[in-house]
């Protein structure tokens, strides 16, 4: 049976949360010689008649446990949305649709890091390599492979990072810098579903949106205007801005409801963006519409 501190871990009041059970395998004998024991993650669904019923998050039925095989357990965090569960490298390459001339390709090696350029664009985001975690190893090769690409574009060489990696530690101690005094920026996810209800009540007539290569800006002319690009059930957000004599007036949101309302229709489900970590008025936008931080990331240049 389960002990007393046990009883006050798992109980009826579970039922709908996430936990963890360890349980006895009656009948069969452990690496020990002891009775054997599993553990299982999942959803209670159900607790009554000496049973524990558990949603396995691994899929597959529900798994019935006799209350009495359960050795320990306890409720654990919620499990992350699917949307977070993508890694900081898969949401950034997402994030690619938003430069539609954007040239990439992989760094010479096995690092995986993708040298990215734009003709047009002059973010930071467009004109760097991605140096994120997810490819294999690299070292002074990669590097000097970086530092070469963009010397022959005639760009400075830079390097986005993931904020706490050993590829940031490894640039670093190259004698990398911070490429400005920039904070670190955020990459932002939200449900498209929660930031539209947000901006439901929100009047967007005098909003035009415009087409062009992929690339829907909507526009208050002399006002404010914004950037969003759809592809694979996501759509992204950049470059929403508001003229300073009309700031403080609701305009960006206006903007944010009607490149949501655009992306909605085209079936987007997720909506990502990226600011900068101390600019407090953008997050509390982004804040109110549901979106939270999905990983934080610098950019570094060689220092001189």
């Amino acid at each position: 049976m389960p002990t007393s501190a046990q009883a006050r871990s798992l109980g009826p009041h579970v039922v709908g949360s996430r936990i963890v059970v360890r349980r006895v395998l009656p009948g069969e004998t452990g690496p020990s010689g002891g009775p054997a024991m599993t553990d299982l993650l999942g959803v209670c669904v159900a607790w009554g008649d000496g049973l524990c019923v558990v949603s396995p998050d691994a899929g597959g039925p529900d798994v019935a446990i006799p209350v009495a095989d359960i050795v320990s357990g306890k409720p654990v965090p919620p499990r992350p949305s699917p949307r977070l569960r993508v890694s900081p490298r898969d949401a950034q390459v997402r994030a690619f649709t938003l430069f539609p001339d954007l040239e990439v390709r992989e760094v010479d090696g096995p690092s995986g890091w993708l040298l990215r350029s734009s003709a047009t664009a002059t973010a930071r985001r467009a004109n760097s390599v991605l140096a994120f975690p997810g490819g294999g190893e690299y070292g002074g090769v990669e590097v000097a492979g970086v530092e070469a690409h963009y010397a022959a574009l005639g760009k400075p060489p830079v390097a986005a990072v993931l904020g706490t990696s050993d590829e940031r530690r490894y640039f670093e101690e190259l004698g990398w810098v911070p490429e400005s005094h920039d904070a670190d920026t955020l990459f932002q996810l939200a449900p498209v579903a929660t930031a539209a209800r947000a901006v439901a009540s929100v009047d967007v007539s005098a909003v035009v949106i415009t087409l062009d290569g992929g690339i829907a800006t909507a526009c208050l002319p002399g006002a404010a205007q914004g950037h969003a690009a759809y592809a694979d059930d996501w759509v992204g957000f950049r470059g929403i801005e508001v003229a300073p004599l009309r700031r403080r007036q609701g305009l960006a949101r206006t903007i944010m409801a009607a490149l949501l309302a655009w992306s909605a229709e085209l079936g987007a489900t997720t909506a990502y963006l990226q600011v900068l970590g101390d600019n407090s008025p953008a997050l509390a936008l982004y804040e109110s519409l549901g979106f939270t931080t999905h990983h934080q990331y610098a950019y570094l240049t060689p220092g001189r």
